[in-house]
């Protein structure tokens, strides 16, 4: 075998997740350790201005990850950030004793950021004053590199053979204080960060999709923050379930309760009444307490005042006139569910189809997911309603509207031209 027909096979078997000959014994994987030890955790002014100047003063891209404690905790907020550079080592900084990292944030602008999976990330950091205007998302690359597994643990195992620690992940990372085996995976998970992104550069430059992955960062850089959520209370898992507008309204009263005792005492909504819980009552519509406690989810462990309170929620409900009931929850605004496109429109069902068919087989040959290649949204919402004269310019324009890139727009347009024209 040659050099280069080496070098391929390794590039193929780290992109594609295969497996050595059965006749060849895996070498074990060493497990990652940090480089410099665990740094202290920064919950000081003074031990923030030192990590600022620190930072301020490094070369190269910052690699930056937060830790939340979802499930545990009223909204998302951040509870560690953890950050290296070159020249600058690796900090720990906690949110709770710093709540504004505005500065830190400043010192790091303009640099490259190096983020896994940034849009999780993205809205706790800038809570605190961290904001990138530029960004690499390690994770995002692995898609488009057509990795068959992103997670940060396997890409680092793949693309740098090192094992990262696993078991912390969805632990409560506002204890305080933090343990030091938490603390130890919270550091390995920016200490190859950097490497990563130079071998997923380098293996993204080698397949002509850097520019395509440099577009992605740079929308999702771009993106502003996502607004608030109208009506929220209609999310509540099991809702399919309530069908008139009087249970409607004991959902609602009884979501906004919850939210506000959670926000009141900065736990998880779930942690006060779960989901299935509400749905029980906004079915049942309880006549009072004795009533409520026979549901599920309201057994003997809750207290007489917090049964009093949902009681009380579920009254309100009960009590409002038809005209402050809330009305069904209105159609999403594109095109209905395309199980109905066949009666509701064939000609549409057709063009769905060999659009769908056209993505899909594009994808396999760029080894990419078809949803990072283009949205499924996107496709649907072009083939409900596709310009009236499908040329490819008025094609590309209606993807462009939609949000697609221009490397998107490049790839798939051609192929939309196409599957609307066969289908007239």
């Amino acid at each position: 075998m040659t050099d280069a027909q080496e070098t391929a096979a390794d590039t193929s078997l780290r992109t594609t997740g295969g497996a050595p000959p059965d006749d060849v014994a895996p070498a074990p994987i060493p497990l990652l350790e940090p480089r410099e030890g665990i740094p202290p955790v920064v919950t000081t002014d003074d031990a923030l201005a030192r990590v600022i100047a620190s930072f301020a003063g490094g070369t190269g891209p910052v690699a930056v990850d937060a830790e939340r404690a979802s499930g545990y905790r009223y909204g998302q907020r951040a509870y560690l950030v953890q950050l290296r550079r070159e020249g600058a080592g690796s900090a720990l900084v906690d949110p709770v004793g710093c709540p504004d990292l505005s500065g830190l944030g400043t010192a790091l602008d303009g640099t490259e950021w190096i983020l896994h999976a940034a849009t999780q990330d993205l809205p706790c950091l800038r809570d605190i004053g961290m904001t990138p205007t530029s960004l690499f998302d390690t994770e995002l690359a692995g898609r488009l590199a057509g990795f068959p597994r992103v997670g940060l643990g396997a890409m680092v195992e793949n693309v740098l053979g090192y094992a990262l620690e696993k078991g912390h992940s969805a632990v409560d990372w506002s204890t305080r204080p933090l343990p030091d085996p938490w603390l130890r995976y919270a550091a390995l998970d920016v200490e190859l960060l950097i490497d990563l992104r130079d071998a997923l550069e380098e293996e993204l430059e080698r397949q002509g999709k850097l520019e395509w992955a440099r577009e992605e960062f740079d929308a999702i850089a771009a993106a502003p923050p996502a607004p608030p959520r109208k009506d929220p209370w209609r999310r509540t898992s099991g809702m399919h379930k309530v069908r008139r507008r009087r249970q409607m309204a004991v959902v609602r009263e009884l979501w906004t309760t919850r939210d506000q005792v959670a926000q009141r005492r900065d736990v998880s909504p779930g942690k006060v009444l779960g989901d299935a819980a509400i749905v029980e009552a906004a079915l049942a519509l309880p006549v009072d307490v004795q009533a409520l406690t026979a549901l599920p989810g309201f057994g003997h462990r809750m207290g007489r005042r917090q049964l009093e309170q949902w009681q009380a929620a579920v009254d309100r409900a009960k009590a409002l006139p038809e005209s402050a009931l809330p009305q069904p929850g209105q159609q999403p605004a594109g095109p209905p569910p395309p199980r109905s496109w066949a009666d509701k429109d064939p000609a549409a069902a057709a063009r769905l189809s060999a659009a769908r068919a056209a993505v899909s087989e594009l994808a396999e040959r760029l080894h990419m997911p078809q949803e990072n290649l283009i949205t499924p949204d996107t496709v649907r919402r072009l083939c409900w309603e596709p310009p009236k004269n499908p040329t490819p310019g008025a094609v590309e324009d209606a993807l462009a509207g939609y949000g697609a890139r221009n490397w998107q727009i490049r790839q798939v347009a051609p192929l939309l031209v196409r599957a609307l024209d066969a289908t007239g």
